[in-house]
Formats: C-alpha cells, structure tokens, sequence
C-alpha cells in the first residue's frame, strides 16, 4: 500500500484549495436569479469532484483506484453536465417567444 508523504499532504492540500476556488467563482459566475443556491453549490461540488477524480484516476496507483476514479468522473460529469443543461432550459424561460404576431399582420 501507498503510504502519503508529506509532500502528498501538501500537494493534495493545494489541489483541494485550488478546486474550492474554482468552484467559488462558478457560483460567482452563475446570476442568483437563474439559480438557487443549492444548485450552484451542486455545480461546483461536481467540478471540484471532477478535477480530484482525475488526479485520482491519472495516478495509477492499482486497478481498483483506476477503475473507482473512472466511475467518479463519470457520475460527476453527469451531475455538472445536467446542471448546466438546466441552466439553458431557465435562460430559454427567460427569453421572448415570437409569437408569430408580424406573419398575421399584428403590431
């Protein structure tokens, strides 16, 4: 088995941080009308999931890792994919219909 060094610890540490700050700025990004807190959260859960699945997964330490951080990603990219797909469906909400009122000769 893989013992962590210190330097593990400390590179796994920054990784952490730096994936908590990309998520921040995603709830950052996202408008408070268009999203609930909890979905925003969601997102960057699923991201940061995404980023610390791939350092998992890319190491190589055995099979069953390989094979648990694959499963991760995909489960968190499914999660990120669908929150950003309804996104698009509450932005198209928030557009106007063209109501075909100029083809019937309206205003």
């Amino acid at each position: 088995m893989h013992e962590l060094t210190q330097s593990d610890i400390v590179e796994n540490l920054f990784v952490f941080v730096l994936a908590s700050f990309l998520g921040l700025e995603l709830i950052r990004g996202v408008s408070r009308l268009l999203h609930t807190p909890l979905m925003s959260l969601t997102n960057a859960i699923s991201s940061i999931a995404i980023v610390g699945s791939l350092l998992i997964t890319g190491r190589g330490l055995s099979s069953t890792t390989t094979l648990l951080g694959a499963a991760a990603i995909c489960c968190s990219a499914i999660n990120a994919i669908g929150g950003f797909m309804i996104t698009e469906r509450i932005l198209r909400m928030f557009k106007r219909r063209d109501d075909g009122g100029a083809a019937r000769g309206g205003h």
